[in-house]
């Protein structure tokens, strides 16, 4: 099936959506204020040495201090009895260390010296001369074949390693012989910023969303990537040039007065997908609840009526709910285990059927999943890998009214939903001001935090925009009025 890729870029976030068989299919989300720290690379300093607890706090230029523990010491991997960490590190000494997990709270970045590298292929590990297979890879002899693939790529003096991703699987040799050139001209800036760097200094951050969605995710199905920003658009170009030429043509930059989500009618589906119903095109819902827990999605047949009778209703309600469910979860990105109640079936077939049905429609999932047969109360059990928040923790938080019970969008969402309903409305009207009219705490973040966006917004449009708080709306509650 084929795909677009599309990438809305304001300086506040960045937005992918994936649309294919004319249906955004995915969506990803990264904000500035918010972008993580895993996997940037830095010559860090060793601040501090507790043997006590066999680890180490390392300046690496942020507010506190990270953190190193000896069993994440490669040099200590490589010898055959552990050493102490005093015996390792001293205080001053000048180190190079990758995040790999971000702070929390009170706690700092936790480092490690095992530097990963990731390309769209593979994986580059510098200092160990291991070759692995992605686990999602789970045939033996397919496993054997890549590995043995990669080896007569590389040359019998190639320091390091490699992890080979999933997508190498159906990769050609000419595309391998990328990743790995790219992998080693990374590498090798990195080492060479590296040499007389002085600490504390970042030497690598992972790639921008945009970046890591070109790497990760164009593949031969993906007919074009949109960008409705210049700027963006320049650096993927680039990128492609670089690192992958064959993509390089597939980039296009939309300049269009429409903004792209509205035209492809994106940001109705975000609206759809933080919703608990889903409405399926026969007249059947799905109700999806999510939990700390897990995840449920409950099977409705609605207001669907068989052409011939019930067993044929149901049977067809579940089959469109199978496809359904499968993009739901790519779309809200759901992990964990999630539990799906389809409408009671008699026929063993249809229940095969159904099941067969849903692997299908889940087999083009990026994220590893482990699907179970109906149990004996009629419930389909799965899995599905946890990689990042889902779409309703990013974009919502609990709601103060009902106590946790429901969901409101986050001032910061209201926020840059009010940017850009700005932004639409100055380019369909001709106003002298714009009046915004919202809750207190959404005005409050404009008065602060989000002050230079609103500066920066006024002087794109040419025209004012003030502020004025309404003490009855509800934090999601926003009006813009035309002066």
């Amino acid at each position: 099936m084929s795909e677009e890729i599309l990438i809305n870029v304001t300086p506040q976030e960045t937005r992918v959506a994936v649309a294919g068989s004319g249906v955004v299919q995915e969506l990803l989300i990264e904000r500035a204020a918010s972008r993580g720290l895993v996997g940037n690379i830095y010559m860090g300093r060793v601040a501090r040495v507790l043997p006590g607890m066999q680890s180490a706090f390392v300046e690496i230029g942020l507010e506190r201090a990270a953190f190193l523990h000896v069993a994440d010491i490669w040099e200590n991997k490589k010898t055959d009895g552990e050493k102490s960490i005093e015996k390792i590190l001293a205080e001053g000494q000048p180190i190079l260390v990758q995040v790999a997990k971000d702070p929390i709270g009170s706690k700092g970045a936790r480092l490690s010296t095992q530097i990963s590298i990731a390309g769209r292929l593979l994986v580059y590990l510098p200092h160990d001369p291991h070759i692995g297979i992605s686990q999602r890879i789970e045939d033996e002899s397919g496993r054997a074949a890549l590995r043995e693939r990669l080896k007569e790529l590389l040359p019998c003096d190639e320091p390091g390693g490699f992890i080979v991703r999933t997508l190498a699987e159906s990769a050609a040799e000419e595309e391998l012989r990328a990743d790995l050139a790219y992998l080693r001209q990374l590498w090798s800036a990195i080492r060479g910023r590296s040499l007389g760097a002085a600490p504390p200094q970042l030497l690598y951050q992972d790639l921008s969303l945009a970046q890591r969605v070109l790497r990760d995710m164009v593949s031969a199905a993906t007919t074009r990537v949109v960008v409705d920003s210049r700027e963006t658009w320049q650096k993927l170009a680039a990128f492609a040039g670089q690192y992958m030429p064959q993509v390089r043509g597939r980039i296009e930059h939309y300049t269009g007065e429409r903004p792209l989500f509205d035209l492809y009618d994106v940001e109705t589906e975000i609206e759809r997908a933080l919703a608990r119903r889903v409405e399926l095109k026969s007249g059947g819902t799905l109700v999806i609840d999510q939990t700390e827990a897990m995840t449920t999605i409950d099977v409705n047949t609605g207001g669907f009526v068989g052409s011939r009778n019930f067993d044929d209703t149901v049977f067809k309600t579940n089959l469109e709910a199978a496809q359904a469910i499968a993009r739901q979860l790519r779309l809200r990105n759901l992990g964990g285990i999630i539990v799906v109640d389809f409408i009671d079936m008699q026929s063993e077939e249809h229940r095969a059927a159904v099941l067969e049905e849903l692997k299908r429609a889940l087999a083009r999932d990026r994220t590893r999943m482990t699907v179970n047969g109906f149990t004996a109360l009629g419930l389909v059990e799965m899995t599905r890998k946890r990689t990042r928040e889902s779409l309703a923790h990013v974009l919502c938080e609990p709601c103060p009214t009902c106590g946790g019970r429901g969901e409101v969008k986050t001032a910061h969402t209201v926020c840059y939903e009010i940017l850009r309903e700005v932004l639409r409305e100055a380019r369909a009207f001709h106003a002298r001001e714009f009046r915004v009219l919202a809750s207190q705490p959404v005005i409050d973040l404009f008065l602060e935090e989000q002050s230079p966006a609103l500066a920066m917004l006024s002087d794109f449009i040419g025209k004012p925009v003030s502020m004025h708080v309404e003490a009855s709306y509800t934090q999601e509650q926003f009006d813009i009025v035309l002066m």
